[in-house]
C-alpha cells in the first residue's frame, strides 16, 4: 500500500522516460478456484495453475498460503504497516505486528519510505525469539522505492531495507511504483519551485538489477506494484528474462474491481495482492474524496448482518474468494483481529455477483499529483 500522507496535488517537471530499451466460488466452503491456463511452450503446469481442470485449495485460519509461479507460496491475508509518521506514536507499529502474529498474520506489507521497517523487523525478531514463529513462517514484502531504479542503486536499497529489519533476506521484494524519480537523499526529490523531479529509467534493467538481487538470496520472490498491462508486459516481453514477476499489488476493493487487469495477471501467472481492501483513510491530500466510504454501504451492511460479520470482513472475504490477496492496515488491535476472522464463512456465488455489481470503476488512490510522469499507470484502461 502506499501512502503519502504530506502530498499535495501538484503538477511537476518531466524529466524522462521509463522505458524498456529492449523491446518496446467458492460456494459453500472455504475452497478458491483457479482456472486453468494453458500457454503455448509451457509443457508442466505452472504454480498458479494446476494440470487438471480447476485447482482449489482449503484456506483455513492456520494454513492460507496460496502458491505463487515460482514455487514459493504467499499468505492470502497480510498487515499493512503504513502510517502517518507524525500521528502514530512511536513504538505502535511494533506492538501492532506482535499483535497480529499472536492472531495468526504471517504477512506483512513493508516499505522504506513508511519509516517504521524497523519495528516491522523488531517484532518480528522478537517473536521468533519467543517460539511464536520461525523465520520460515513470516512473509515480508519490501519495496523499491523511485529513487532507486538506477540498476546500481538497487541492491543497495534492498540491503537498506535489510539493514533496517535485521533480516537476511525479505520474501517478495517489488517495484513500488513505474515512475522514477530523482536519484538522491530525499525520497521526493523537488526543485527550487517545490516542483517534483523526475528520472529517466529502463524498467527493464532495474528489473534485471532485481533478479540479481534474487539470485544473491537478498529476496525469495520478486514482484511488482501500480504496473498497468503494458508496463507487466515490458517485463514479461524482456528478452533474456530469467525471473518472471509474481505478483502485482494494486488497489482493489468492490468499488474498483480491476477486472481486466485480475484476467490479464491471472493469464500470466502473476497474483493481484490489493491494497486499500477496505477502501482507505479520508486524507484528501491524496485521496479521492468524490465517492461515499465503502464500508458504509448497504450491500455490504446487510450481507454482513446475515454472517453475523461487519461489512470489512464481507469486503476482505470477498477478495480472498477472488484469489486476490488482501493487506488491509490497522493500528488498532480490535481491527487487526477481525480483519483476520474471515476464514469461518463463505459468500455464495450470489452473493459474489452482487458484490461485483457494486463495481464503480473508482480508484481511491489515484496519485494525480504525478499524473504527468510519462509512466503515469493509471492513464491506461488497464
Amino acid at each position: 500500500m502506499l501512502g503519502f500522507p504530506d502530498l499535495q496535488y501538484r503538477t511537476s517537471p518531466i524529466g524522462g522516460v521509463g522505458r524498456c530499451k529492449e523491446s518496446n466460488r467458492l460456494a459453500s466452503s472455504s475452497l478458491i478456484k483457479y482456472p486453468v491456463v494453458k500457454r503455448a511452450g509451457v509443457d508442466e503446469p505452472s504454480a498458479l495453475h494446476f494440470q487438471s481442470e480447476k485447482m482449489s485449495l482449503m484456506l483455513t485460519a492456520e494454513n492460507h498460503s496460496i502458491p505463487l509461479s515460482d514455487g514459493n507460496r504467499i499468505p492470502i491475508i497480510g498487515l499493512g504497516t503504513n502510517g502517518d509518521q507524525q500521528t502514530t506514536p512511536k513504538g505502535t507499529t511494533r506492538e501492532c505486528v506482535k499483535l497480529a502474529i499472536d492472531v495468526g498474520y504471517r504477512h506483512f506489507d513493508g516499505s522504506l519510505i513508511y519509516y517504521n521497517e524497523h519495528e516491522v523487523g523488531q517484532a518480528i525478531r522478537e517473536k521468533i525469539t519467543d517460539g511464536t514463529v520461525r523465520r520460515e513462517d513470516i512473509f515480508y514484502c519490501g519495496k523499491l522505492w523511485s529513487i532507486f531504479h538506477p540498476p546500481e542503486l538497487v541492491r543497495p536499497a534492498l540491503e537498506r531495507t535489510l539493514k533496517t529489519l535485521q533480516l537476511d533476506y525479505v520474501d517478495l521484494y517489488i517495484i513500488e511504483l513505474p515512475m522514477a524519480f530523482k536519484p538522491g537523499d530525499e525520497f521526493f526529490p523537488k526543485d527550487k519551485n517545490g516542483k517534483d523531479i523526475y528520472h529517466e529509467t529502463d524498467l527493464c534493467a532495474t528489473w534485471e538489477a532485481l533478479e540479481a538481487c534474487k539470485d544473491a538470496g537478498l529476496t525469495k520472490s520478486l514482484g511488482v506494484s501500480n504496473f498497468n498491462r503494458r508496463q507487466l508486459e515490458l517485463i514479461l516481453n524482456k528478452p533474456g528474462l530469467k525471473h518472471r514477476p509474481v505478483s502485482n499489488q494494486v488497489e482493489c476493493h468492490p468499488y474498483f474491481t480491476q477486472p481486466k487487469l485480475l484476467e490479464f495477471c491471472r493469464q500470466n501467472d502473476i497474483v493481484i495482492v490489493g491494497y486499500s481492501p477496505l477502501g482507505t483513510s479520508r486524507d484528501a491530500n491524496w485521496v479521492n474524496l468524490q465517492c461515499p466510504p465503502l464500508l458504509e454501504d448497504e450491500v455490504l451492511v446487510s450481507i454482513g448482518k446475515k454472517y453475523n460479520k461487519s461489512p470489512a470482513q464481507v469486503v476482505l472475504r470477498f477478495n480472498i474468494q477472488r484469489g486476490v490477496v488482501v493487506i488491509p492496515k490497522s493500528f488498532t488491535p480490535q481491527r487487526i483481529t477481525k480483519n483476520f476472522q474471515i476464514f469461518d464463512f463463505s459468500l455464495t456465488d450470489d452473493e459474489m455477483k452482487v458484490i461485483e455489481g457494486l463495481n464503480k470503476n473508482f480508484r481511491f488512490v489515484e496519485l494525480l499529483m504525478w499524473s504527468d510522469h510519462p509512466e503515469y499507470p493509471f492513464h491506461d484502461d488497464y
